[in-house]
Formats: C-alpha cells, sequence, structure tokens
C-alpha cells in the first residue's frame, strides 16, 4: 500500500493515490507492505533504491545508516504487537530524499497510527519531510516510555508478590501454579525490555547520524527537538538498563525461593525418616521369627514394644525440635 500525505492549513491530509504518479505536493510518501509496482514507482520518481523486507532484515546495525546519491537512509528496530505475550522486533526505514519522507515498513504500530490522528489535527507538526520525521520518531520514544512504564509497574507488583510472604493456608498446589505464572511474567517483562532497548539504541543512532547529515539542512526549532529527543532517548535506555537488572534481580530470588522451599520439603522428609527409625528398628528386632526370644513369652512384652517405639520417635523429635531444625 502506498499512502500520500500533504500538508494543509487543516493538518496532514492524505492524498488520493495513483497507480501511476506521485503527487509533487507530498511531503510524505508512506509504504507499507508495498508491491514491486509500488516500490518501482517510489524509485524511479525520487531516484532511490527503496530496501525490501529481506534486505532491511539482513542489513548489520553498523550500516543501517548511510547516505547515498543525495539522500538519507535510516533503518531502526522498533518493538510490535506490545499489548500480547509475544512481542515482535521490526525493522522500518527512513528515506529524506528532496525534501520528502519516504517510510518503509512491514507493519503497523500504534505510534505510527497515533501520530497521523495527531498531525490531522495540528498542521504545525507537518510543515516539513523532517518535522513529520521529528514527529513519527517523538511517537516512537513515548510508545516505548509508556511501555517501560508499564514493565516498571509490573515489576513492582511482582516483587510485591515474591517478597510477601505465603498465606499457611495456601496449599502446596496453588503455591506451585502461582510460581510459574510469576516466572513467566518476569521473563516476559526482561524480554520485552530487552526488545525495548534495542529499538532505542537504533533510534538513538539515527537522531545522532541525521543531526550529523551533510546532505540535510535543518531547521533550529527542527534541531533542537531531534535534540530532546537524543536526551529522551538516553533517559529512557538508562531506565530500560535499571529495569532488566530488577527482572534478573526478581528471577535470581525467585529461583533461591524455590531452592530454599525445595530445601525445607527435603528437610521434612530427612527428619521424618531419622523420626521413624528408631520405632523401625525396635520393630524390626520383635518382628524376627527366631523360636527362642525371651519377650515372646512376656505378658508384658507387646505394651513394652509400643512404647519403646513411641518413646524413641519422640525424642529425636524434641531433639530435633529444640535445637531449631523443625
Amino acid at each position: 500500500m502506498l499512502n500520500s500525505y500533504v500538508s494543509r492549513p487543516q493538518g496532514l491530509t492524505r492524498l488520493d493515490s495513483s497507480p501511476d504518479k506521485i503527487s509533487p505536493e507530498a511531503l510524505w510518501i508512506d509504504l507499507i507492505e508495498p508491491t514491486s509496482e509500488e516500490e518501482r514507482l517510489v524509485e524511479t520518481s525520487f531516484a532511490i533504491d527503496v530496501p525490501t523486507r529481506e534486505e532491511m532484515r539482513e542489513i548489520e546495525a553498523s550500516n543501517r545508516l548511510y547516505e547515498e546519491a543525495g539522500a538519507i537512509y535510516m533503518t531502526i528496530t522498533i518493538v510490535t504487537r506490545l499489548d500480547t505475550d509475544l512481542p515482535e522486533s521490526a525493522q522500518i526505514t527512513f528515506i529524506m530524499a528532496k525534501d520528502r519522507l519516504i517510510t518503509n515498513r512491514y507493519v503497523d504500530p500504534l505510534p505510527f497510527q497515533r501520530f497521523i490522528s495527531f498531525a490531522e489535527r495540528h498542521p504545525n507538526s507537518c510543515t516539513s519531510a523532517p518535522m513529520i520525521l521529528a514527529g513519527l520518531i517523538e511517537a516512537i520514544v513515548n510508545r516505548m516510555a509508556d511501555v517501560l512504564e508499564r514493565v516498571g509497574t509490573d515489576l513492582d507488583q511482582l516483587s510485591s508478590d515474591v517478597f510477601t510472604p505465603p498465606k499457611k493456608q495456601r496449599s502446596a498446589r496453588i503455591v506451585t501454579r502461582d510460581t510459574r505464572a510469576t516466572l513467566a511474567r518476569v521473563g516476559q517483562d526482561g524480554d520485552l525490555t530487552s526488545k525495548a532497548r534495542e529499538s532505542l539504541v537504533s533510534v538513538n543512532r539515527l537522531l545522532t547520524f541525521i543531526q550529523q547529515a551533510t546532505t540535510l539542512t535543518l531547521h533550529n526549532d527542527v534541531r533542537a527537538r531531534f535534540r530532546t529527543l537524543s536526551r529522551d532517548v538516553l533517559a529512557l535506555s538508562d531506565h530500560a538498563t535499571f529495569l532488566a537488572g530488577k527482572a534478573n534481580f526478581l528471577l535470581e530470588a525467585m529461583l533461591g525461593l524455590i531452592n530454599i522451599e525445595q530445601n525445607n520439603i527435603i528437610k521434612i522428609f530427612s527428619v521424618a525418616a531419622v523420626v521413624f527409625l528408631p520405632p523401625t528398628l525396635i520393630a524390626s528386632i520383635y518382628g524376627m521369627n527366631f523360636h527362642f526370644m525371651p519377650e515372646l513369652g512376656w505378658v508384658g512384652g507387646y505394651p513394652m514394644a509400643v512404647v519403646l517405639m513411641v518413646i524413641s520417635a519422640i525424642l529425636p523429635y524434641a531433639y530435633f525440635k529444640r535445637r531449631g531444625w523443625l
């Protein structure tokens, strides 16, 4: 799909697409899963080479920002499907050519939708191609900020759940199920934070590159906006690093608590085995089938054996209890 947008007094306006021509008024040409014909139309109109999806994925991180034939190519990584349990990383290419912004993408992330909706009502946000680029990057950064805030809130809740002593009436099955669910949430938050950090790094490199580009003239207000975005990205990157460390801490803490719980279970079995060992020994002695055993003919032999087994079980239990092992 090829969408062309132009700046009007009322705001950003989408032009009716033509299969064989791009309006010279268009400031922003947005390619969404373009066909080969649409790619050729853009390449012919602006004398550029539009990268395909495979090329966007295969481009090394160090080669995603470059100038060629008077055009500036910038490919960044963004995180999509953030409202699902399986967020994905995708690439978007921004091309500045002949005072036009061309975007090539195979996803439709929420920041693009939000910026289009905002620019349709605010004409000052789309007066030039660099302004549109700044608005799109700002929408992406704001989305990353929302995601990191959500992850931080979730990690705070998980921290409260992990370090709050469990209620005694909770069964082992419920505790085990909650532990698995908590581990899954920590893993999801850690994965999302990692993808967000990757996206912020690529966006920061784009902001640094475009401010140093020699073939693009930026007005002071646009350049100041890019500098502000750079500071915001650095702050979000630091926050993402903090959240990643917190997720790792929670993961290690949960694994430690699981080990402690398992050790307590093993300790209970060990103590139970020691407690029942003396009674088992006494029962085994008097269960032997020897013909001559004096106690077998004794009237009080059975009560004596039972009392010995009870006492031999109580003494180890009392000893362990006094030492604080139970």
